[in-house]
């Protein structure tokens, strides 16, 4: 018999939010096992739906901040403050991501992570004195030079005059040293941590523009500039800081964002699951569970590199909890089978499209009833 059930899953995109995947599943289990203690923590992978999930796990609220879009035009941009005001939780894409561009308008020379540093002084405006930060889904690779800028930082030339400008990608190569001295006092008493996906260095071959520029809208030619820029602006954050970042893991997420955070700020990298299991305080939470539920809309082989459901997994195997997972859509493989889920289910009972499958009402009638006879199936056991 079941005494304690978790249900701590990702959001499956554009249908059910995390934290309505955990309040159906915690209907589904009452009506089977109404002694059952359900523990409910809504979850992200440091990507989108991680502000949600994670200001509703705190019992917080979201903030609307006006800030400027990678091309500096006004756009809103929504974060999470905890409830006790310490805790300030965004995604950079919010501000300075790819969904806020038109695909003609894809150019990482020409934007800045400016926005991203507007957010980030307004949490500590708002008294947060630590920030999460989650950096996938980059319209940018300025280096971090805007969002170093909208903090206070100063670019200067060879000449020693100020570069001018929100800080773009165009702009790197024309850095020469960076004066911090003007950054906002509060950024020195705030704990920053970053989730950061990405292992890819500052520049060189496996760098941020060598890989990711691309899909920003870099051809060959801005490619090749904004990589060349990116070593040369390296040599000014470390004559800032002392620390290279051009081999620095993670320090090219977000166009070089990851790296100005980490040199500039003394912000903390690390995996996006990791940051967010820390700060909902999972490993405590799960203790004496029998049951762990898990998923995301879609598992498959990219389930096993660091997502969700794969987090949960490696935390609940140190307490010894079996761990299912479920998914609006699943693609078994070899892999998915041995990396040690008790099981992996569809919501799906029959054939449906995909625009069936994404309504809300349905996607939810659906987890409900696979909820239903997983758990009448496993308490017979």
């Amino acid at each position: 018999m079941f005494k304690k059930i978790v249900i701590a899953a990702d959001s499956f995109k554009g249908s059910i939010t995390s934290g309505r995947f955990a309040e159906v599943c915690r209907q589904a289990i009452a009506g089977i096992l109404p002694d059952c203690e359900v523990v409910k923590i809504p979850l992200g992978d440091g990507g989108e739906g991680t502000v949600d999930a994670l200001t509703e796990a705190w019992g917080g609220d979201l903030r609307r901040v006006t800030v400027s879009d990678p091309l500096m035009r006004p756009v809103e941009a929504v974060y999470g403050i905890s409830a006790d005001g310490s805790t300030a939780i965004m995604e950079m894409a919010r501000a300075s991501g790819l969904p806020l561009l038109d695909d003609y308008e894809r150019n990482p020379m020409l934007t800045t992570t400016r926005g991203t540093g507007e957010m980030i002084a307004d949490a500590l405006r708002q008294g947060c004195s630590k920030i999460l930060i989650g950096i996938g889904g980059s319209a940018t690779n300025d280096g971090g030079m805007g969002m170093l800028g909208a903090l206070g930082a100063t670019f200067l030339d060879a000449g020693g005059k100020a570069v001018d400008g929100p800080g773009r990608g165009c702009d790197l190569s024309r850095v020469a040293s960076i004066d911090l001295s003007g950054l906002d006092p509060l950024v020195a008493q705030a704990g920053i941590t970053v989730a950061c996906d990405v292992d890819s260095p500052f520049c060189g071959p496996l760098g941020a523009a060598r890989v990711f520029a691309g899909q920003k809208g870099a051809d060959s030619a801005m490619v090749d500039a904004l990589d060349l820029g990116m070593a040369y602006y390296s040599k000014a954050l470390a004559r800032a800081r002392g620390i290279d970042v051009r081999d620095m893991p993670g320090a090219g997420a977000a166009g070089g964002l990851g790296g100005a955070l980490a040199a500039a700020l003394g912000a903390k990298l690390m995996p996006g699951i990791d940051m967010v299991l820390e700060a909902v305080d999972f490993d405590r939470r799960i203790a004496g569970a029998d049951l762990i539920i898990t998923g995301e809309g879609r598992i498959d082989c990219q389930t096993l590199m660091g997502k969700t459901p794969f987090g949960v997994l490696s935390a609940a195997r140190r307490r010894h909890i079996p761990v299912v997972a479920l998914g609006g859509s699943v693609e078994y493989s070899e892999a998915l089978n041995r990396a040690g889920f008790a099981g992996v289910f569809s919501i799906q009972s029959s054939p449906i499209s995909l625009c069936e499958a994404l309504d809300p009402e349905t996607a939810c009638r659906n987890l409900e009833n696979t909820v239903t006879e997983l758990v009448r199936l496993m308490n017979l056991h």
